[in-house]
């Protein structure tokens, strides 16, 4: 019979073994071997060579996650901020908030909202309704070219997203920030719908500078969110109702961004000790 070159032979058949029996190393030794003598034992290790102790079996063990799992808590609804004890002043740069920015184009909304929440001493975000708006690429509903059920849309879309990450952001003690150009004469739609997708614990402010201030504010604009005079002065002109609202309002025309924050911030601790009913 043949073998394939370089496979190990076979052992020869041995009395009392059947072809069916198990071979050891030992059937392949060479060199005479006679029945009754001791076995050979095998070749001592080499100089400076450490044989390696045998492993026991044990079950593999399981590598840690190094990136963990951080359970976020869900967003909830924002309740009406507690009011301190009398004793105490109410300090809106260190308490978790979710404020909500109201104002015409021009008014300086975005810009004060960056730098307040750039300075407060909690973590704080700040979320503007265009700049989600401005997500939708393909198929962007522009409002200048033509408001339509299409722009309304998208308005609204941006604002219940706008709201959610709020909640979210807030549930995880990270206060908020919002800004849009919210009209008096469309409660449902603008503030009732803030108040909808937020919670009550939202705490509205209006800046309203004079329409002279906006105007040249929106000169100094480029893109779609420069607007034409004719209609920054009539979204000016509608913001006037909320004169008489009862909702707290900043006319920052003499003011630059950092003064309007320190009034925003003394706006909000009033807000904190008495909350606006809205």
């Amino acid at each position: 019979m043949q073998h394939a070159v370089g496979s190990p032979l076979p052992p020869p058949h041995q009395p009392g073994q059947g072809p069916t029996t198990g071979w050891s190393p030992a059937g392949q030794q060479s060199g005479p071997h006679h029945p009754g003598s001791a076995p050979v034992p095998p070749p001592p290790p080499a100089p400076g060579f450490a044989p390696t102790p045998p492993v026991p079996h044990t079950m593999p063990r399981r590598t840690p996650d190094t990136t963990g799992h951080i359970q976020l808590p869900p967003g909830g609804p924002v309740p009406m901020p507690s009011a301190p004890p009398a004793a105490a002043a109410p300090d809106p740069t260190s308490t978790t908030l979710a404020v909500l920015l109201i104002g015409p184009a021009g008014a300086g909304k975005t810009s004060v909202a960056k730098y307040w929440a750039d300075h407060r001493r909690v973590p704080t975000a700040h979320i503007s309704l265009d700049d989600v708006r401005e997500w939708v690429r393909s198929g962007f509903a522009d409002p200048q070219s033509g408001w339509n059920d299409h722009s309304e849309a998208q308005y609204r879309l941006a604002r219940r997203t706008c709201g959610f990450a709020a909640r979210n952001f807030l549930a995880n003690g990270i206060s908020c920030i919002l800004d849009d150009a919210v009209f008096p004469d469309r409660p449902v739609v603008g503030l009732g719908g803030w108040k909808r997708h937020v919670g009550p614990g939202l705490l509205p402010v209006v800046l309203l500078p004079g329409l002279e201030i906006v105007l040249e504010r929106n000169a100094k604009r480029a893109g779609n969110r420069r607007l034409t005079d004719e209609e920054v002065a009539r979204i000016h002109g509608r913001m006037a109702g909320w004169y008489g609202s009862g909702l707290p309002i900043i006319d920052n025309s003499q003011m630059d961004v950092q003064q309007t924050a320190q009034v925003l911030n003394d706006v909000l601790a009033r807000s904190i000790a008495s909350p606006p009913s809205w």
